[in-house]
């Protein structure tokens, strides 16, 4: 396959495109872009511009292979193997969930109460929350758990790529890793979902995120329960606890927080207006 001057690559985007019309996706122009941009490592206007470099064979043949998967309904980050986090650019793939948007407001909350110490990420994933606390805070030591092998492994990978070798990733459930009153923090977006709204999810997610990372029992608090249950043991007098929580369940989530003896609890939303945040503060007596 010879090379694809400024023209041919022109038209092969626009067929990309189209093709990811007709599988009925959103913005299928600005997906194709993305994803031609990752794959040749630079933004993605260059493919517009006349003056662009060729496309090589193996990379047309890459290109091609990516809008067929992505056509095919997987996700455009596992596609790109790319995906944004606050100030990061992570390694994304079906190990672990795909970092979203509303996971970043958790970080600023926290960071808004706590910068310094111990900090812990319970049910670490992909690391980007771990990541982004030792970025832009000040702790001592960061620490990131999660249940799976294969999500650490994508934890560990990813702190290579932006070079933080700060962050230690263990293996355990919850906070079963975690030394008694150690942690300043403990921060996690952990699962949340009943067994009927994981059923219920769109393909796009439930056929491609692990499984273990979204369900939490048949009232989708098991995973929060046990967290309010745990978080204290680990905590410093006056630590924080800052929870990811479904919407729909965070009145009971307080209440659940209430009666396992949390101070200062509160509910914030996400960008979208929603109850999404929890946040609560150990009693500064031990």
């Amino acid at each position: 396959m010879p090379e694809l001057g400024p023209s041919l690559m022109k038209s092969l985007l626009r067929e990309a495109s189209e093709q990811l019309q007709r599988a009925g996706l959103p913005e299928p122009r600005r997906q194709v872009l993305r994803i031609w941009s990752d794959l040749r490592g630079s933004g993605p206007g260059e493919a517009l511009l006349d003056g662009a470099p060729p496309l090589e064979p193996d990379k047309t043949a890459m290109f091609q292979r990516a809008i067929e998967r992505r056509a095919s309904g997987e996700p455009l980050p596992h596609v790109t193997g790319w995906a944004g986090f606050r100030h990061l650019t992570l390694r994304s793939d079906r190990r672990a969930l795909i970092p979203r948007p509303e996971t970043e407001g958790l970080v600023d909350l926290l960071l808004q109460r706590v910068r310094a110490g111990n900090v812990a990420d319970v049910g670490t994933g992909s690391g980007c929350i771990a990541l982004s606390l030792a970025l832009e805070g000040a702790f001592s030591r960061v620490l990131g758990v999660d249940c799976s092998a294969e999500a650490l492994a994508l934890a560990r990978l990813n702190s290579q790529v932006v070079g933080n070798s700060a962050v230690h990733f263990v293996r355990g459930d919850l906070c079963g890793p975690l030394s008694q009153g150690s942690f300043d923090a403990v921060i996690s977006n952990p699962p949340y979902l009943t067994v009927g709204e994981y059923t219920a999810l769109d393909p796009s997610v439930r056929d491609w995120e692990p499984a273990v990372a979204l369900r939490s029992g048949v009232d989708g608090l098991e995973a929060t329960a046990r967290l309010l249950n745990e978080a204290p043991a680990v905590l410093r007098p006056g630590g924080w606890l800052a929870l990811e929580v479904d919407c729909t369940r965070s009145g009971i989530a307080a209440q659940l927080a209430g009666q396992y003896g949390w101070d200062d609890v509160s509910l914030h939303l996400d960008l979208f207006g929603r109850e999404r945040y929890l946040l609560a503060r150990r009693s500064d007596t031990p």
